[in-house]
């Protein structure tokens, strides 16, 4: 009789430790695939065949946590639940702790299930399982409990590590791509001031982030003219600013070999439509002065109007056309001409100048006008200045896009 119980018990021995031996084997698997880095969809199918083929579970809904709510990435077995009954389950569940029993569970969904496997980190839910047609009882039940939970949770902490690896090379992509995106609109803002006997011409530039979309430059066409343009892109980021590179090497070329402002403008829609396909435009104000006629040609694409003051008068200046980018072809297309007073100040700006977080009535198109008039007779370096102090000093909030002034001062 010594001798059966003892035989027995090394049988039970041996089982057991067969067992373990296969729990083993099969964590070692799964983090072998785990340091391969081997695709979610494939860790969850080696779950289920884990749970299928060696501990026998005929049902099985795995949930993971995402955004305050649970999405079940894994189902076999039974009758599949709606995925919001599965979701709201969590209500009945989230305060136990440790794998239990389900099967006398009030709630109609849970009670068809055997057991609940949750997987906490420091008091954070991170996911759960239900398990359903599992006979497992006696001694071996705890142990099949909680290797299904270990199992469980290198997979979810392999995951939670997938999401995290994903997110710091989206922001390491992310800060790249700003860093390029800098790099390349350096090279293109212009001169901050220029000077010579016709013209003299101040730039002031306050990008909203570290990359805006405001462009501005300002070029001599030939000894008697020159050109400048102040334009916005819509969007930020690298893509805006290789846009604004491409415009502005289309608009130098074209610069170079037409004449009329018109077809400028026009070349430059098809460019941007051609190169956008409708999904990015940019509003500019573009201008050549001829300093032997002293006639001022220009066309607003829907941008704000540039203000010309002179003789104490300011009048802003809106004969053009709409945005470039949005439309195959122009609908209507102005051009404006002035001629221009020896000492005429020319304002040009971007809509980041009218736009805070807190607009004040102290703030408007009409009190820039105003301001024009007050100051037109300062330097452009000097007008910018003061522009920029006396918005600080009646907005009371912050500028919510970039803003960019660019003043020309005629002799």
């Amino acid at each position: 009789m010594q001798n059966n119980n003892d035989s027995s018990g090394e049988d039970e021995l041996i089982r057991l430790l067969l067992k373990r031996q296969s729990e083993l084997n099969s964590l070692l698997e799964v983090t072998r695939a785990i340091n391969k880095n081997t695709p979610t969809p494939v860790l969850v199918q080696m779950l289920e065949v884990i749970l299928k083929n060696y501990l026998q579970i005929g049902k099985f809904r795995f949930l993971i946590e995402k955004d305050n709510t649970f999405t079940c990435i894994s189902k076999y077995g039974g009758e599949i639940e709606p995925p919001l009954a599965l979701n709201q389950s969590w209500a009945h569940l989230h305060k136990i702790k440790a794998p239990s029993l389900l099967s006398d569970h009030a709630d109609t969904l849970l009670n068809k299930y055997n057991y609940f496997i949750p997987i906490y980190h420091k008091n954070k839910a991170l996911a759960f399982a239900l398990i359903g047609d599992f006979n497992t009882s006696g001694d071996m039940l705890n142990n099949d409990l909680n290797f299904i939970q270990t199992l469980i949770n290198v997979i979810v902490v392999a995951l939670e590590n997938k999401k995290l690896f994903r997110e710091r090379l989206q922001a390491e992509r992310f800060k790249r791509e700003m860093e390029l995106a800098v790099e390349v609109q350096n090279m293109l803002i212009p001169l901050r001031e220029h000077k010579e006997e016709g013209v003299e011409v101040g730039a002031k530039y306050l990008p909203h982030q570290d990359i805006g979309g405001d462009y501005f430059d300002f070029f001599r066409l030939n000894e008697n003219e020159f050109l400048w343009c102040v334009a916005d892109v819509s969007g930020k980021g690298i893509s805006a600013a290789l846009l604004m590179a491409n415009f502005q090497a289309s608009l130098h070329g074209l610069a170079a070999i037409e004449d009329e402002l018109t077809t400028v403008v026009e070349r430059l829609n098809k460019i941007v439509i051609r190169n956008t396909k409708g999904e990015r435009f940019i509003t500019l104000f573009l201008a050549k002065y001829n300093e032997k006629t002293r006639k001022l040609n220009y066309i607003n694409a829907g941008h704000n109007p540039t203000i010309l003051y002179s003789e104490g008068e300011a009048v802003p200046l809106k004969l053009g056309t709409t945005m470039i980018g949005a439309f195959e072809e122009l609908p209507f297309l102005n051009e404006g001409e002035v001629d221009l007073e020896p000492g005429s100040l020319i304002f040009n700006y971007t809509d980041g100048l009218m736009d805070y977080e807190l607009q004040s009535k102290n703030w408007s198109e009409e009190k820039l006008l105003e301001f024009v008039i007050a100051n037109g007779e300062l330097s452009p370096d000097e007008f910018n200045e003061a522009l920029m102090n006396h918005i600080n000093s009646v907005v009371k909030g912050k500028a919510i896009d970039d803003i960019t002034l660019l003043t020309l001062r005629i002799s």
